[in-house]
């Protein structure tokens, strides 16, 4: 009598969504770890997302992608992965400034593309809103 595979824990459900989302951002672009939480169905679950990626067990993994919601690299200043994540996103041409990266924004989710208000007339040429 064969053998029923055995079911996927939680656990290792949500370790594969995250690291499915964080392969899904695009080269030369950035995502924080409450967007990629988000993106993989986890909504509230940044720390998670984190902690998969410490482990650091899965090769080839675009890492160096996720970054805090501020856009700041989470690694100490000067360690070496803070200098290899640098590294790697200017590779991409992702422009990397006293550890944060600025002026880029992970791309919408279709829920934002769909359910955003509108852009303000006071938008600039890029797209973004203005704060006020």
């Amino acid at each position: 009598m064969p053998r029923k595979p055995n079911p996927e824990t939680p656990a290792e459900r949500s370790r594969r969504l995250i690291l499915a989302a964080v392969r899904a951002v695009p080269r030369g672009e950035v995502a924080g770890y409450g967007e990629v939480a988000r993106r993989a169905g986890l909504p509230g679950r940044a720390r998670l997302v984190a902690k998969v990626l410490s482990a650091g067990d899965e090769p080839g993994l675009p890492w160096h992608r996720v970054l805090r919601s501020d856009g700041r690299i989470a690694f100490p200043d000067g360690s070496p992965g803070f200098d290899e994540q640098v590294q790697r996103l200017r590779a991409e041409g992702v422009v990397v400034e006293a550890g944060r990266v600025r002026g880029q924004r992970a791309a919408a989710t279709l829920d934002e593309l769909m359910w955003a208000p509108p852009l303000s007339p006071r938008a600039d040429a890029a797209g973004t809103r203005r704060r006020r």
